[in-house]
C-alpha cells in the first residue's frame, strides 16, 4: 500500500503519473520559468498571490529547476529529491507512490512506552547502515530511534541543523524510498521512528527563498541564524504543516521533535501547528510531537498540543554532579546541583520562573505528568557541543555514570539515550560541517573557537577540532563500547517495560528531597504501588530510609541493600523498589 501527502508546494505527479504540476510561491518575481533538464525552458502561469504554476507531461525522475526574472536558477524549496545531494542543483520529482510499504498495518505505539535512541544518519552509514542496526536495538528495549535532521544540506557531512530544502532527504544518507524502507524496517521490529525537524531557521548556504518570496521573512524579528522566519503568513507557516504532515504520512514516521521552538516567536502558530498536524493524521494511529524549547513553557504541554519537551534542567543538574563541571551554562547549576536534580524528579523543570542569565525562565510544571518530559544523560547537543565532543564516560566516575543511568531508565519520566550510549561508546561526538566555501569554512571554525572562550578549561593548549575536516566527522563514529554496560541497560529497560510501563499513564510524583549534597530520594504513585528511587552520586553517607518486606527490588546488589537495612547509602549507587502504599 502506498502513501502521498498532497500539497501546494512542489512538483506532483497527476493520477497517470505522466504529468506533473510545478507551483512554486515567488511573490517578489513577476513571471518565473521552469527549466526542465533535457526538454528547456517553458513559462510558467502566474495565478496570483505570489503562485506560479505549470503542468508537464513528465514523469518520476524528472530534474528541474526554477528560473526568475534576472536568470537566477533555484531549486524548489518543496523538493522531494535533489540530484545528487546539491543543494544549489536540480530538483527532482518523485513519485511518492512508488515504495510499497510491507507493514501498512503499523499504528504505532502509546508515548507512554517511549524509549529514545537518538541517532545522527551519517555517521551509522547513512540508512542503510541504521537499519542495520535496528535488531539489535529492539532487543535491548529501544522502541523510538530519533534521527538528528535529514534535510538537504551542502556537502557530504552536516548535524542536520544547517538543513535548507526540508522535503528532500538528504542524498548523502540514500535515496527516499532508503529511507522509507529503513522505517518500514523498524515498525516490523515494532519500533517506531522520529524525525528532528528545524522549523526557526535555514543553513547559511543554499537557501533562496529570500530571492524571490522576502516576506517569508520578518526583518524585525532576530534569531541567532538572522531575520525570523514568519510562521504567521498563511503561506510560510503552511509550508511547515505541510513539511510536518509530509513527514508523518509520506514517510510514514511516528513523531516528530521541534528544534529550538522558543526561536520561532510565535507561540499561537505552534499550539496551531500542532493541532493541525493531529487533524491531518488518521485516528488510528499513535503520532507523537516532542519540543526543544529553552523556555520552560507549560502551556505546550497541555493535553491535545504536545506530547513533552526534553529537559534539560534534568541533564544540566545531572551533569554537574557528575563532572564537577561549572564553567558556562552549567554555572546556571552549580550552586546547589542536587537540589536542581530533586525539583526536576519531583516537579519536572528545575527553573520555573526563576531568574536564569538574568531573566526569568520556566513555569510551574508540578501538575504535569512525568510523561510530559523526555530526560536524558547525553545527546547530540550537550556531547558535541562540548569543543572534543567527549561523552560521559570520559569525564565521570564509572560507578557513579551506572547509578544515574539507573535513575535516568528507571524513574517514570520518558528516558533517551544517545546512540552509543547503551553500550558506553568513548568515541566523542563532534560538531562536524562539510561547507564548500572557504568563507563559510572560516566562520565555522573561528565560531566555534570563540564559542569555547567561556570555558575555563579550553585554550591554545587544547585546539578545537575543525568541524570542516573529514577526521572530525570520522572520529565521531561510535565505538564498540562495553559489552556490560549494554547489557546493564538492556536489563534496566526489560525491568522498565515489565514492571513499569504498565501504570506510567496514571503515574504522579509523592514528593522528592536530598539526601545530603550528592544523593536523593524520590517517590511516584504508579497504579497500585509505590516506586521508590534511592540515587547516590557520592560517596557512603547514613540513611535512615527503610524498604518494606514486600518490596519487589528493581536496582541495587545484595551488598547495598544490606548498607540501606543497616543505615547507610552505598556510594555511587542506585536503588529502586516497588512498595504497598
Amino acid at each position: 500500500m502506498a502513501s502521498a501527502h498532497h500539497m501546494p508546494y512542489g512538483a506532483a505527479l497527476a493520477g497517470d503519473a505522466q504529468t506533473t504540476c510545478f507551483r512554486l510561491w515567488a511573490p517578489d518575481a513577476s513571471s518565473v520559468r521552469l527549466d526542465i533538464d533535457g526538454r528547456g525552458i517553458v513559462s510558467m502561469a502566474n495565478t496570483g498571490g505570489g503562485w506560479h504554476e505549470r503542468a508537464i507531461p513528465v514523469g518520476a525522475g524528472t530534474r528541474y529547476r526554477f528560473i526568475l526574472p534576472d536568470g537566477l536558477a533555484v531549486p524548489d524549496p518543496a523538493s522531494r529529491a535533489q540530484y545528487g545531494g546539491d543543494v544549489h542543483g536540480w530538483s527532482v520529482v518523485v513519485d511518492p507512490a512508488s515504495y510499497r510499504w510491507q507493514h501498512s498495518g503499523w499504528h504505532g505505539r502509546p508515548w507512554h512506552e517511549t524509549v529514545f535512541y537518538e541517532i545522527h544518519a551519517g555517521v551509522m552509514g547513512g540508512f542503510a547502515g541504521v537499519a542495520a542496526e535496528l535488531p539489535r536495538l529492539a532487543r535491548m528495549g529501544i522502541t523510538a530511534v530519533e534521527l538528528m535532521p535529514i534535510a538537504e544540506f551542502p556537502g557530504e557531512r552536516n548535524w542536520g541543523y544547517d538543513g535548507v530544502l526540508p522535503y528532500a532527504p538528504a542524498a548523502a544518507y540514500g535515496r527516499p524510498d532508503e529511507l522509507k524502507r529503513l522505517i518500514d524496517q523498524a515498525h516490523g521490529l515494532g519500533l517506531m521512528v522520529f524525525l528532528d525537524v528545524v522549523y526557526n531557521h535555514f543553513g547559511p548556504d543554499g537557501a533562496y527563498l529570500h530571492a524571490y518570496a522576502s516576506p517569508f521573512f520578518d526583518r524585525s524579528a532576530h534569531t541567532p541564524w538572522g531575520a525570523a522566519i514568519d510562521v504567521g503568513k498563511p503561506e510560510v507557516g503552511d509550508y511547515f504543516v505541510h513539511n510536518a504532515l509530509y513527514w508523518l504520512n509520506e514517510y510514514r514516521f511516528d513523531g516528530l521533535r521541534f528544534d529550538a521552538v522558543h526561536s520561532i516567536n510565535n507561540d499561537p502558530w505552534l499550539c496551531a501547528l500542532a493541532r493541525r498536524i493531529r487533524a491531518g493524521v488518521k485516528t488510528d494511529r499513535h503520532v507523537h510531537l516532542v519540543l526543544e524549547n529553552e523556555a520552560n513553557q507549560v502551556g505546550f504541554l497541555a493535553e491535545g498540543v504536545f506530547d513533552a519537551q526534553w529537559n534539560d534542567d534534568f541533564h544540566n543538574a545531572a551533569h554537574v554532579l557528575l563532572t564537577g563541571e561549572t564553567d558556562g551554562y552549567y554555572a546556571s547549576y552549580a550552586d546547589d546541583p542536587i537540589s536542581f536534580l530533586v525539583r526536576c524528579m519531583d516537579e519536572g523543570f528545575a527553573y520555573q520562573g526563576e531568574e536564569m542569565e538574568g531573566k526569568a525562565r520556566g513555569e510551574p510544571s508540578k501538575h504535569l505528568s512525568p510523561l510530559r518530559f523526555v530526560n536524558f544523560l547525553q545527546n547530540h547537543d550537550q556531547v558535541g557541543n562540548r569543543a572534543h565532543g567527549e561523552r560521559l564516560p570520559r569525564l565521570a566516575d564509572p560507578e557513579a555514570l551506572a547509578a544515574a543511568t539507573a535513575l535516568l531508565l528507571l524513574s517514570p519520566f520518558v528516558p533517551l539515550l544517545f546512540m552509543g550510549e547503551e553500550r558506553g561508546s568513548r568515541a566523542p561526538f563532534l560538531f562536524f560541517t562539510d561547507h564548500q566555501t572557504e568563507e563559510l569554512r572560516k566562520a565555522v571554525r573561528e565560531g566555534r573557537r570563540r564559542e569555547f572562550a567561556r570555558f575555563e578549561k579550553y585554550g591554545d593548549h587544547m585546539p578545537v577540532p575543525d568541524p570542516n575536516e573529514r577526521r572530525t566527522f570520522d572520529d565521531s563514529v561510535p565505538d564498540e563500547g562495553d559489552q556490560a554496560v549494554q547489557g546493564r541497560i538492556a536489563r534496566l529497560l526489560r525491568l522498565r517495560h515489565e514492571w513499569l510501563v504498565p501504570a506510567l499513564p496514571t503515574a504522579s510524583s509523592l514528593g522528592a528531597q536530598s539526601l545530603g549534597d550528592r544523593a536523593l530520594v524520590a517517590r511516584w504513585a504508579l497504579g497500585t504501588r509505590r516506586l521508590v528511587i534511592v540515587c547516590n552520586l557520592g560517596d557512603l553517607i547514613p540513611c535512615h530510609l527503610r524498604a518494606g518486606n514486600d518490596a519487589i527490588w528493581l536496582e541495587g546488589n545484595e551488598q547495598a541493600r544490606t548498607s540501606l537495612s543497616r543505615g547507610q547509602l552505598a556510594a555511587r549507587t542506585t536503588l529502586a523498589y516497588l512498595e504497598n502504599p
